[in-house]
């Protein structure tokens, strides 16, 4: 609600910013004295109405002409009574202004009710905002990828190229380079995770423990020079004892920095590398195929650590629980072929629901002016249960807010909701209209928070509407008691 107020360019108010409630008591205080200038400007021109119907009213006979033992006085007063149109304009004025109270008192309460939930739905946005942000800092940064080793060879191939001597073009044959690749014949790799908490960041990250069998084969049919590349792992913070065996017999690459080990092979013959290494980094651990075709992979991961799960949606052939943690395992009995890293991350809490509280303290000050019309409309209201009526409704959605943060937003509005029927009972129970003033406080306050709460929004709405709709017509539909 809030983002959408915000790419919409409307700002919600918040009287905790110094210069949006200094406009709020500019607004108030115009408003205010206009609605005094109204007031006596009405009063004055009945006044003076009443002025000039007393000037113009025709002599009447005294009533010491009629009985000498009557009172000047009285006879005076009877004078200066007034016209039957003015005392019927005076008696209008008289309810007008009673109604203008409530109605006063009602523009008052809705707007602080406005600003302070219009604040609260602003705080509550900046803190789900903030929590959202603290989960996903928890686990943000970079993950532990580890690529698919290559096995790759290198074939001569001609190319005519045109050179041109005095003036004419010559034809020369050269021979250019292109590398070849070979399938590796079966990947076997093992890994161990265990979750740490980097001091710096209170970030989630990973130790893992590599281990990979590959087994190679010259499927060519002639003898042929390879060369095996295994890459380390990309996004680690520490990598350490990275080693690289062939047939268990140690391997050192030609250059630093350089992990490319060359091997000749006899057609058919058939060689193991293995490769070795822990490391450290990551918020989540992924193996990468990088577009090509594997044969005979299984990939076996062991996270010792609560809330694992498995990454890029490649659902793994096995999941075992094991002690605190899981084992996922993926095997291809024949070829395979993955577009993206896949692997295992560590999930966090969902964050469901976000943005219920906020809507429904925007929306609150239209539920509150509903359910105040419809008991008007049902029940007689004094200026001191409008009062109560809108400071009851405020605690409940007040404490609503904050009871949120520590369970369910519906189970805590159902606590919630013996306080507006117990008020509704004791407001119409005086007047033998309990019952009508619960089911109006029903359709009108309750229900609609309901269905702010709860997926089905518009259904509620229409239960709610005809709550309220039956409450004000079945009563005038009984028949009158004999």
């Amino acid at each position: 609600m809030l983002s959408l107020l915000a790419q919409t360019g409307l700002t919600v108010p918040d009287i905790t910013h110094p210069q949006e409630l200094l406009d709020l008591g500019r607004l108030g205080f115009q408003s205010l004295k206009s609605m005094i200038w109204v007031i006596l400007a009405l009063g004055g021109t009945l006044a003076l109405a009443n002025l000039a119907d007393r000037d113009n009213a025709p002599h009447r006979p005294s009533n010491a002409e009629t009985n000498p033992d009557s009172n000047r006085e009285a006879s005076q007063n009877l004078d200066r009574s007034p016209s039957p149109w003015l005392r019927t304009e005076w008696l209008t004025y008289s309810r007008l202004l009673g109604g203008l109270r409530h109605a006063v008192l009602i523009a008052l309460l809705l707007t602080g009710f406005f600003f302070s939930c219009s604040t609260l739905a602003n705080r509550y946005h900046h803190w789900e905002q903030a929590k959202i942000a603290q989960v996903t800092s928890s686990v943000a940064g970079d993950r532990l990828e580890q690529s698919a080793p290559q096995l790759r060879y290198v074939i001569q191939k001609p190319y005519t190229d045109i050179n041109y001597i005095d003036g004419k073009p010559v034809e020369i044959q050269r021979l250019q380079d292109i590398d070849q690749f070979l399938p590796l014949r079966e990947s076997q790799v093992d890994v161990a995770l265990e979750q740490t908490t980097d001091p710096a960041t209170n970030r989630l990250t990973y130790q893992s423990k590599f281990q990979g069998v590959y087994s190679i084969t010259n499927t060519l049919s002639v003898a042929e020079d390879f060369f095996f590349e295994p890459t380390p792992p990309y996004g680690y913070t520490l990598l350490q004892d990275y080693v690289v065996t062939r047939d268990n017999q140690p391997l050192a690459p030609e250059n630093q920095g350089e992990y490319r080990f060359p091997l000749r092979l006899n057609p058919g013959e058939s060689t193991q590398f293995q490769v070795s290494y822990r490391a450290q980094g990551g918020t989540r651990w992924v193996y990468s195929a990088g577009g090509r075709v594997l044969s005979k992979l299984r990939l076996t991961i062991l996270a010792n650590f609560p809330k694992a799960d498995f990454a890029s949606g490649i659902v793994p052939t096995e999941i075992k629980d094991v002690d605190q943690g899981k084992q996922f395992t993926w095997a291809f009995a024949e070829n395979v072929s993955v577009q993206n890293p896949f692997g295992v991350f560590t999930s966090t809490q969902r964050l469901q629901n976000t943005g219920v509280l906020p809507r429904v303290l925007l929306l609150a000050p239209g539920i509150l002016l509903s359910w105040l019309l419809l008991l008007y409309l049902a029940v007689a209201m004094r200026l001191r249960d409008t009062t109560i009526a809108t400071t009851l409704f405020f605690a409940t959605l007040l404490t609503l807010t904050y009871t949120s943060r520590l369970f369910d937003a519906r189970l805590a509005w159902g606590l919630l909701l013996p306080l507006l029927l117990l008020f509704a009972w004791r407001l119409g129970h005086p007047q033998g209209k309990g019952g009508t003033a619960i089911a109006l406080t029903l359709g009108g306050a309750i229900l609609p928070v309901v269905a702010l709460l709860v997926p089905y929004s518009g259904l509620t709405l229409v239960l709610a509407a005809w709550v309220a709709v039956g409450a004000l017509i079945l009563p005038n539909w009984r028949s009158p008691a004999i």
